[in-house]
């Protein structure tokens, strides 16, 4: 396999089988109690800033954009990110939070969010948020919340509990 022969494409509903068997087989039964996973039962990820890599008519991998509030904040939350363990350390990975990146910025985000290691993302342009700026729904490593700035000083504006952005407000007194 050479990486002439991976194509990447915007994710579409017909991807959907393959990417669910992706994240399966990269994140296994324990990711449906993850913080990130909790926020994504909220609504849906925008398909137009999500997208795959293709091997021979095959996903290989895949990755996601879903809309996120946090205080007076608003940003994309990336991932899940996964790559199958035939594909790993080719770059693919990289490739595609490149991509969403770029969509992101295209469409006006201030910002990406993230829950990943420091290692692998920090040279993709992400970088820690302070320690108890934002909170998520569920418990989380702290050192592992990461965020992209495409806007000055939107990091800043994310404060207190990440919600879906469809959620923000649902329950809530009127």
């Amino acid at each position: 396999m050479s990486l002439a022969d991976v194509t990447y494409l915007p994710e579409t509903l017909a991807h959907d089988p393959e990417i669910e068997s992706i994240n399966e087989e990269a994140f296994g039964p324990g990711r449906f109690a993850r913080a990130a996973y909790k926020i994504r039962e909220g609504g849906p990820h925008e398909r137009d800033l999500s997208f795959v890599a293709m091997n021979g008519g095959t996903v290989i991998a895949s990755v996601r954009m879903t809309r996120i509030e946090a205080g007076s904040g608003k940003a994309h939350l990336l991932g899940p990110l996964a790559v199958r363990p035939a594909f790993k350390n080719l770059g693919i990975g990289r490739k595609l939070v490149a991509m969403a990146l770029e969509a992101a910025a295209k469409t006006g985000s201030a910002c990406v969010v993230l829950v990943g290691d420091e290692p692998y993302y920090g040279p993709l342009g992400f970088k820690r948020i302070p320690r108890g700026q934002i909170s998520m729904p569920r418990p989380v490593d702290l050192d592992r919340l990461l965020a992209h700035e495409i806007e000055p000083g939107s990091v800043a504006k994310l404060t207190g509990m990440v919600h879906h952005a469809d959620q923000v407000g649902v329950g809530e007194p009127a």
